[in-house]
């Protein structure tokens, strides 16, 4: 079991004597059965359910904190961090923690917006809310003193990493996209509605106005209910790792995404629908240093577009591109199987440090795997 380190405890104090103000807000907390104790509480349950030892604290930008948990900082190899997805944070990586840190140190932190980090108001200008994004990631690349690392980023975070590594290349040493949202354009119109039936079209019409987790927020005490009812499939991933009847997965879910919108609604300014982005990356890859090596990860089952790879080494001629697919994932790729995830990762990893040891010779080349 693991030992948790935690700087920067959040507490939550009474007042015998509450104004009518306090009153009020205490009312919606408990219409919403959250907090930021709560989340972090559940956190931690998760966390130690690992053998490794790590650090959580917050760090501080010139804004903002993001929260983070370093795994085996002392080792010494290139470092590997993490960026999670839309409505994710830290202990979505659970399952994969223990074995990607096992060698080098592992950093991971809840994007600004969502999890325990600050979640500041965004411009409501895409490219505005996604440099918003980026910077606070160099900032706390800054704080933590990192100087080159491996980027890994899941869907948004997949987004968020690209954009840093077209600003950043110097500071990367592999891009490691894990079916990453935003890369395509959006088809036509005419093709849109070929693809969807009427049901779903009608849909993401009636949709389109609200936040992804608006109704999770509107719920109240019936939040947790839903997100059971509706994503037992992610107590599913997990089950064999953390094995509990407290449902950890599932109220860590309810309690990043119950709280008050910030990165859910910088996200939402990026699309322009759920599944595309205003500014797609494939057409920005022109921009991205030809040295940065780029490696997709997909799930054979995902409802992304599982040729993204192939099209990005269209584009990168010369570059090193690599694609993998993973038999029976989906978007969750990483905690599907996280297994065959970490064995990908891991041999990325370690051709890393014989590139940066000089042991390495020859040139890169494109490779396609399935697992």
């Amino acid at each position: 079991m693991a030992h948790i380190e935690q700087e920067g405890k959040i507490e939550e104090s009474e007042s015998p004597m509450a104004d009518p103000m306090e009153s009020r807000r205490r009312c919606k907390l408990h219409w919403k059965p959250t907090s930021a104790g709560k989340l972090a509480e559940v956190e931690q349950k998760i966390l130690k359910c690992m053998k490794s030892k790590t650090n959580g604290r917050f760090v501080k930008t010139t804004n903002c904190n993001i929260w983070t948990v370093i795994v085996n900082a002392h080792l010494d190899a290139v470092p590997l961090v993490l960026v999670h997805g839309m409505g994710g944070g830290v202990a979505m990586w659970i399952q994969n923690l223990d074995s990607l840190a096992e060698n080098r140190p592992v950093y991971t932190f809840d994007l600004l917006g969502f999890g325990r980090s600050s979640r500041p108001t965004f411009s409501t200008d895409a490219w505005e809310a996604e440099a918003e994004f980026v910077r606070s990631l160099e900032e706390w690349r800054q704080e933590v003193k990192l100087d080159r690392f491996i980027l890994l980023g899941h869907s948004l975070g997949g987004f968020v990493s690209s954009s840093y590594a077209i600003l950043y290349p110097e500071r990367v040493e592999h891009l490691i996209l894990a079916d990453p949202w935003g890369y395509p354009e959006k088809p036509s119109t005419t093709e849109s509605r070929r693809s969807y039936p009427l049901w779903a079209r009608a849909l993401v019409k009636v949709l389109q106005p609200f936040n992804p987790f608006t109704a999770l927020r509107l719920a109240g005490p019936y939040g947790p209910g839903i997100v059971k009812r509706f994503r037992p499939d992610l107590k599913a991933k997990y089950a064999n790792y953390l094995n509990d009847d407290e449902d950890l997965i599932l109220q860590y879910l309810y309690h990043c995404n119950a709280q008050k919108p910030s990165g859910e609604i910088a996200a939402k300014t990026l699309q322009t629908q759920f599944r595309w982005a205003k500014h797609p990356m494939i057409n920005r890859m022109g921009d991205l240093d030809a040295n940065v090596p780029m490696t997709f990860i997909h799930g054979k089952e995902s409802w992304l577009d599982g040729d993204v790879g192939d099209n990005v080494k269209q584009l990168r001629l010369g570059s090193h591109v690599e694609s993998h697919t993973v038999s029976e994932a989906g978007h969750h790729v990483y905690a599907d199987r996280p297994q065959a995830f970490n064995h990908i990762v891991l041999q990325i990893c370690d051709t890393v440090d014989l590139a940066a040891r000089g042991e390495l010779a020859g040139g890169s080349s494109l490779k396609r795997t399935s697992t």
